[in-house]
């Protein structure tokens, strides 16, 4: 699977806010579910842990803006690929 990059924005199925991408492939501590993405509001930022939303690659209805890639990149999407 192609993972999205850090920065990336997205709106969810059914969702009314944008959301950034600033992790991928996160464990929830809370229910220890391996999620795709961790993201937080658009433009808000990363406000506390009541505005961080887990979802999964399915659930993107449609990318508004894709995060920068970059050489580093391309190996982080094979170590994200790799287990």
């Amino acid at each position: 699977m192609k993972y999205y990059p850090i920065g990336t924005v997205v709106m969810l199925k059914g969702g009314d806010r944008p959301l950034m991408i600033y992790g991928r492939k996160q464990m929830q501590e809370t229910s220890g579910i391996m999620w795709d993405y961790v993201a937080c509001l658009y433009p808000e930022g990363n406000i506390s842990d009541e505005y961080t939303f887990f979802f999964q690659q399915e659930e993107i209805e449609k990318v508004l803006h894709v995060g920068y890639e970059s050489p580093y990149e391309e190996k982080m999407q094979k170590l994200l690929n790799a287990g």
